[in-house]
């Protein structure tokens, strides 16, 4: 046998190992692609009984932070919502003393609150500061609602 025939068998071998490479690989790569698919669809019908974390960040189409769901230490639960300035709206908690609803203005004071502070529910209204100025609640006496001064100081409250 000559070096051309050789050569020529060769070549003929190599094309054939080719072709059989390439089916390989195609096939291979479709039954992988299937099985991905098939898992991703699996996955995507499912739902997760459970999800535990500290923290849930909502955040809208360009990205800004609008919700916040987390567990605080030392404060407990709290779920809030920002406005699109990236400042604080609304905030909903349980503290230590009980559940509070508080809504802020937009330079991030508060405004109003709704709470259950030693088992008396009580409406907090407040100024452009953030200070408490009426307070209306019910307490184990009956109703009571509170006035007070710019420095948070009762200046009229009735019953007295």
């Amino acid at each position: 046998m000559t070096t051309e025939e050789r050569l020529e068998i060769l070549e003929r071998e190599l094309a054939r190992a080719k072709r059989r490479n390439y089916w390989f690989m195609t096939v291979l790569g479709l039954a992988v692609g299937l099985f991905a698919l098939n898992w991703y669809l699996r996955a995507a019908e499912g739902v997760a009984k459970e999800v535990r974390a500290n923290k849930f960040i909502l955040v809208d189409a360009k990205g800004k932070y609008r919700a916040q769901l987390a567990v605080v230490d030392k404060v407990g639960p709290l779920l809030g919502l920002y406005g699109e300035d990236d400042k604080p709206r609304a905030m909903l908690s349980v503290i230590m003393d009980g559940p509070a609803l508080t809504l802020f203005d937009k330079n991030s004071k508060s405004g109003v609150g709704l709470d259950i502070i030693h088992g008396a529910p009580a409406v907090r209204l407040y100024d452009k500061d953030g200070k408490a100025r009426a307070v209306l609640s019910v307490t184990e006496l009956g109703p009571w609602l509170g006035l007070y001064d710019e420095n948070e100081k009762v200046i009229w409250s009735a019953p007295r």
